[in-house]
């Protein structure tokens, strides 16, 4: 077996060979505008997957998947023509789920921010129930027991 970090060199390699295969080689008018943004390579240096995202609708986005398809074969003779290894891994593309993630993500915050702006205005003029403060604090000393000059003990009868 190989170690981690030789299977990581290559997956970076792939990544950026089949990047410029594409920007530069692959004339495919269905191709849109692909950016890769990972490669992983399995520990026997034999599968490579490489994830995509793609700039567009869904129509694009199938249109691209099915260009990376059909050039899968070119991209995998560039990649061991230029990597050098003894076997050249398959390739599989994946669409990477990053960009919808993180549109799921900004919708959240988006909605969050709505409900936070909303109780603030609520809140706007709006007077507490009680006390301002809620909390208990100790009495003054005044108030205390035995600060008024008297003595709190019992000295017996008063000798004269």
């Amino acid at each position: 077996m190989t170690d981690n970090a030789r299977a990581r060199k290559l997956a970076d390699r792939i990544q950026v060979v089949v990047a410029e295969t594409l920007d530069r080689r692959i004339k495919d008018p269905r191709l849109g505008f692909v950016t890769i943004t990972d490669a992983r390579v399995t520990g026997d240096l034999r599968e490579a997957t490489v994830f995509y995202t793609v700039y567009g609708d869904d129509e694009e986005r199938a249109a691209s998947a099915a260009a990376l398809e059909s050039a899968k074969g070119v991209l995998r003779t560039e990649v061991g023509r230029q990597t050098g290894v003894r076997f050249t891994p398959s390739l599989a593309f994946v669409p990477d789920a990053l960009p919808d993630n993180a549109r799921t993500i900004e919708d959240l915050l988006d909605k969050a921010r709505a409900k936070d702006a909303e109780v603030r205005q609520v809140s706007t003029g709006a007077r507490y129930a009680g006390d301002a403060d809620p909390y208990r604090k100790p009495e003054d000393e005044d108030d205390e027991p035995g600060t008024d000059g008297s003595s709190e003990k019992n000295e017996g009868p008063a000798s004269a």
